[in-house]
């Protein structure tokens, strides 16, 4: 005689099954470029030559990208039908630029890096493009002083991941002796002429060098890796006087050096999507566990940092290379362990629940209300809006029928 046997359903076991559930509806977290390309023919030749160099690789292993496709048609007319790794690495904008983003630029332009420009091959800034707006017909430009070409259409978005647009034109970098470059080794990075190169980090530059501090992160590139953030000199400008910064012994400043800095590699996918928003800093390993810790958050489409005094924007990424990766940030991070229990606590500084201002992340662009929508975006925007709204509707969903 068979056994019937029944399973007894634990809520437990419900929530088991709604993580497993739910974990298929979550982003894709890698870049298999063929399959995103491989619906769209007039693109076969530019996703052919991603696939014949290691680009398609350097992908997969990426996340929080905009890809500028180039046409076949645009390709033959490059004269350049088979442009070399590096040219094609400056088609990888490495943030996630969706439509709306797009619209949110000032007609001045953004300077966005690419994957050329991680390599350290680049001269300068020369592996970084322009992205500008037009205010009057929404049209986007991208480019730098050696060519320029106008986005066409959406392709693909898959939100905080990647996007992808095609372009009428080939962009080339303005590097004199590309060829060269290419087959130049990476040497070890040079935190401060990465920070030179990228501009306008100067007194950063002059006090990570006279405290050392530059020296011990050099020497601690491997492993987990680093990330640093990196304050402006306009946030080093806009430092109110009561807070005293320069003041302190060497010792705390070195510390507060140490405080912009976390101890893993974080490009901007994961911290756009990190999991847990308490991080500790290079220096919690100085001062002790729980100690000088940074909460990282996304708001209003931009990465958020706060101290638990003030609270910076990431305003860009000035290098980003395995293991290490460096973000330009709006404000100096004050620690509370020195600016409070030391009594040079900011005066005028809202508090931590206050910090955030929706709506202030999208400032460093410049007034934006005025820009119109870009004829071809318009619509994707509304569409990827409606995506995530069912999105998190079946996961409600799910969710309340397994745990009644």
């Amino acid at each position: 005689m068979a056994t019937v046997l029944i399973s007894k359903t634990t809520p437990l076991t419900k929530l088991v099954h709604f993580l497993i559930l739910t974990s298929s509806l979550l982003p894709i977290l890698s870049i298999n470029i063929t399959n995103l390309l491989s619906p769209y023919p007039d693109l076969s030749s530019f996703t052919s030559l991603l696939l014949s160099t290691s680009v398609a690789a350097d992908l997969s292993n990426r996340s929080s990208v905009t890809l500028l496709a180039v046409p076949n048609s645009a390709l033959r007319l490059s004269g350049q039908p088979s442009p070399s790794a590096d040219v094609l690495r400056y088609h990888v904008l490495l943030e996630y630029l969706s439509p709306s983003d797009l619209r949110q630029i000032s007609p001045a332009g953004k300077l966005v890096n690419t994957l050329y420009q991680a390599t350290g091959r680049a001269s300068g800034d020369s592996g970084s493009v322009n992205v500008s707006s037009d205010p009057v017909t929404g049209a986007v430009t991208v480019g730098s002083p050696a060519s320029q070409a106008k986005v066409v259409n959406l392709i693909k978005s898959i939100p905080y991941n990647v996007t992808i647009y095609s372009i009428n034109s080939l962009l080339i970098p303005s590097d004199s002796d590309l060829m060269a470059s290419e087959n130049r080794p990476v040497l070890g990075l040079n935190i401060t002429k990465a920070l030179i190169d990228g501009h306008g980090f100067n007194v950063a530059v002059a006090m990570l060098a006279g405290s050392g501090v530059v020296d011990e992160l050099e020497a601690d590139e491997g492993g987990a890796g680093i990330t640093l953030f990196i304050p402006t000199d306009e946030a080093f400008a806009d430092l109110p006087v009561t807070a005293r910064f320069q003041s302190l012994p060497a010792d705390k400043k070195a510390v507060v050096l140490k405080f912009h800095v976390l101890h893993s590699y974080y490009p901007l996918g994961s911290l756009e999507s990190i999991v847990n928003p308490v991080q500790p800093t290079l220096a919690t390993e100085d001062m002790g566990a729980g100690s000088y810790t940074l909460n990282i958050s996304r708001v209003n489409g931009s990465v958020e940092i706060n101290s638990g005094i003030v609270q910076a924007t990431v305003t860009r990424t000035v290098f980003d290379e395995n293991p290490v990766v460096i973000f330009g940030v709006s404000k100096v991070l004050l620690p509370k362990e020195i600016f409070v229990n030391n009594k040079r606590m900011v005066i005028g500084a809202p508090p931590p629940d206050e910090l955030v201002s929706p709506g202030s992340s999208l400032e460093m662009f410049g007034p934006v209300s005025h820009l119109p929508s870009p004829p071809w975006s318009s619509e994707d925007a509304r569409s990827e809006a409606a995506n995530n709204r069912i999105h998190n509707y079946i996961i409600c969903c799910i969710g309340l029928y397994l745990l009644v």
